[in-house]
């Protein structure tokens, strides 16, 4: 997570940016989360998708059986294998077979492409978190935080969001979105719009 903040921050630098709003959905919120939190000074406010706080992720056991996968994947070449085999069945039947699935297998079925999507989690997810070990750590998040989270997810339950609210200092609040699943921009993107609009304009 330190290398993945750090180049988020290098692209700050690059394009001479001091402070931004930042706005994360799934992974992106797990990252946004980590930047305002190790580098206050450069995050004005945060919007965060879907997933919560790193620290407070596992916060019950609903949380863990979503999360299943996230500890699937933990197993090297197993998963990688699992999730190709019968034309990647598995993978349709989880992600029950969006539209654009296809896209998704051809992204994936590069060379090296799967494993390194995979090393995501299996860096920065390490196993002895699902039994309340030692997961990601870090400070307390001081700007603005809006926490946002749909009724129809699939992976992230509406329990880890409201559990971030714990991991702020600073002014906290919280949104449900009805009737959209894990993609919120995809799923309610007027809605979702409406909000982002509202949060970067009001006052501190």
């Amino acid at each position: 997570m330190e290398l993945l903040v750090g180049d988020v921050l290098s692209i700050l630098d690059a394009l001479e940016v001091r402070s931004t709003a930042v706005v994360g959905h799934d992974w992106g919120s797990g990252i946004g989360w980590a930047l305002a939190g190790l580098s206050p000074e450069r995050v004005t406010r945060f919007m965060a998708l879907s997933v919560g706080h790193p620290s407070s992720y596992f916060t019950d056991l609903r949380q863990r059986e979503l999360s299943w996968y996230m500890l699937f994947f933990q197993f090297i070449g197993v998963a990688e294998e699992a999730l190709r085999r019968n034309d990647w069945a598995l993978l349709r039947e989880w992600t029950n077979n969006p539209v654009d699935i296809e896209r998704y297998v051809t992204d994936l079925d590069r060379p090296g492409a799967l494993t390194a999507a995979l090393n995501y989690y299996r860096a920065n997810v390490p196993p002895e978190a699902f039994g309340g070990g030692a997961g990601i750590e870090l400070p307390p998040v001081t700007c603005p935080v809006l926490g946002v989270w749909s009724d129809g997810d699939m992976a992230c339950g509406e329990a880890q969001m409201l559990a971030s609210g714990k991991r702020v200092s600073g002014p906290w609040r919280y949104k449900r979105i009805r009737g959209a699943g894990h993609w919120i921009p995809l799923d309610a993107p007027e809605e979702l719009s409406n909000l982002l609009l509202d949060f970067l304009v009001e006052s501190p």
